[in-house]
């Protein structure tokens, strides 16, 4: 497997058991009515319609979305909604990114690694462009106004997690420590399908030895934990838990690796990419 400093933003990742970190950009999506009593449920399949033709119009490249990797999920019961939350939720995922690859072929770039970082630039100032020219827009669906708002989830943010952590441990190091200088080494993943981690034909439970192998491919692990996740369920809002995820199906992973470099080159790759099998 390639350096992982060396892999583009743009670059699928195939790891072992036959799984693969599949590059995209995910914005969160959120729906309020321009007019708080507004009292009719959303039209989903407008609403759909509308931000797809956005994305294909507006943009400085169309972006072709299909309908699958737009989820919008409706509050249930309008009656009990306050005043000031939304009528709706969603995410949206642009997979086809293609464009953004640098043309220069790998054996014309004299320096690989300063190619990369060129190309994650460009990848992080066009996301940042496509949530920005989003967010705040006006929708009209049958007659109804509504405010679409637009973010980048925190657990895609690599560079706002780096430097929230860099904060947090620069605090920690102030001083005498016994330990020397501390610094992040373990990640945590959840809702992750329990299959994909289980040994096949044995049993649909996740199992210590898969994960393993598995996340190997990053770096030497130091501890591992992997359980059902039970309490995934626990404070979600409704939309999400439609938007698929199903209670006693997906596991809970915690992985500390011995080298810091590896959990960041780790945790870099993990973000803005979907784990698919």
């Amino acid at each position: 497997m390639r350096p992982l400093e060396t892999l583009p933003p743009t670059e699928t990742l195939e790891i072992e058991n036959g799984l693969s970190l599949v590059p995209r950009v995910k914005l969160n999506l959120t729906i309020h009515p321009s007019l708080p009593s507004v009292s009719k449920p959303i039209d989903e399949w407008q609403l759909k319609r509308a931000l797809i033709d956005f994305l294909k119009t507006s943009l400085s490249v169309s972006v072709t979305v299909p309908e699958e990797d737009l989820q919008i999920k409706r509050l249930k019961d309008l009656k009990k909604r306050k005043r000031d939350e939304p009528v709706a939720h969603g995410a949206l995922f642009i997979r086809d990114i293609r464009f953004l690859s640098s043309k220069k072929k790998i054996e014309e770039v004299d320096n690989e690694e300063e190619d990369v970082k060129e190309l994650e630039k460009k990848f992080l100032e066009w996301r940042s462009y496509v949530a920005e020219k989003m967010d705040g827009i006006e929708l009209n669906l049958e007659g109804v106004k509504y405010n679409l708002s637009v973010e980048i989830p925190a657990s895609d943010d690599f560079e706002r997690m780096r430097k929230d952590w860099e904060e947090s441990y620069a605090f920690r190091n102030r001083g005498y420590s016994r330990g020397g200088r501390q610094e992040p080494d373990t990640i945590v993943l959840r809702g992750v399908p329990s299959r994909w981690f289980a040994e096949p034909r044995v049993s649909s439970k996740p199992s210590m030895l898969v994960t393993h192998t598995i996340f190997s491919t990053f770096g030497k692990i130091r501890n591992l934990n992997v359980s059902e996740d039970e309490d995934l369920a626990k404070g979600m809002d409704e939309y999400e838990l439609d938007i698929g995820i199903v209670s006693g199906l997906h596991c809970k992973i915690i992985v500390q690796f011995e080298k810091y470099r590896d959990f960041y080159n780790a945790l870099k790759v993990l973000c803005g990419r979907s784990l698919q099998k």
